[in-house]
């Protein structure tokens, strides 16, 4: 590029950021698995009050969607189902700590297929020798996974079905199981878990060790500041907030 154009275009991103017109462009935002149907609506009710917006979601297991933020991915705004995985994003230096907001909760919970006749009405029923095969997020990188494994050592669970488990790379995955019938039983939020209430069936609700708390941040040298910022104020104001609600989700 020749000196005088990029100078030329140093001058205009200047003058668009003095001029306050700081809010047009794509603004990428990553995610959570559980989080997508209800996202997909925030977003577009979003574009629709701010029509020069532009949101491109992505979604995925909270730490796959770290490795990517780690490793350079074009993301402005995270979401993610867990603080553990909020935690190394900050220690990383991949948010920005002022800008992170707890804007949601969830609750864990044991469901089987609709038409399983396998008798499961609490967690250690999970013992039982019929029981084979049972979905849970991967723990090394998948917050449900997380919550399941620290419910089920509590519980002095967890050596008694690890043969058994079936990890999965997201929430959506495990539920997609148990409402194929793949699996006698699997973990997955309740949100999740209303979603195919026509497919899968809830036995238990779960106590987690910690609040099931979602975080939201913006990323650290995002390509859209303000954009990030309007997003996220959006995210917590009574509009989506009542979206996030209709998905089943419980404010804080």
């Amino acid at each position: 590029m020749q000196p005088t154009l990029f100078k030329r275009l140093l001058f205009a991103t200047a003058l668009l950021t003095s001029s306050g017109l700081v809010f047009a462009g794509e603004l990428t935002v990553s995610a959570a698995s559980s989080l997508t149907n209800a996202f997909k609506e925030i977003a577009q009710s979003y574009q629709q009050r701010y029509p020069d917006a532009k949101i491109a979601l992505n979604f995925g297991a909270s730490g796959a969607l770290l490795q990517q933020l780690a490793k350079g991915a074009p993301v402005d705004v995270f979401a993610s189902a867990d603080q553990e995985t909020m935690d190394i994003a900050r220690k990383q230096g991949l948010i920005a700590p002022a800008d992170r907001h707890d804007f949601v909760r969830n609750r864990l919970v044991l469901i089987v297929p609709n038409d399983s006749s396998v008798a499961i009405k609490r967690l250690q029923d999970l013992d039982q020798p019929g029981i084979r095969r049972i979905a849970i997020g991967n723990p090394a990188s998948v917050p449900v996974g997380r919550y399941t494994r620290h419910a089920l050592e509590a519980a002095s669970l967890w050596k008694t079905v690890e043969g058994r488990m079936i990890r999965t790379q997201n929430v959506r995955q495990a539920l997609d199981y148990v409402a194929r019938g793949e699996v006698d039983a699997g973990f997955v939020y309740a949100t999740d878990a209303a979603l195919m209430a026509d497919k899968v069936r809830v036995v238990a609700e779960i106590p987690a060790a910690t609040d099931i708390r979602y975080p939201i941040a913006k990323t650290v040298g995002n390509a859209n500041d303000a954009e990030a910022r309007r997003f996220i104020d959006f995210v917590l104001a009574p509009a989506a907030q009542e979206i996030l609600a209709k998905f089943g989700f419980r404010k804080l």
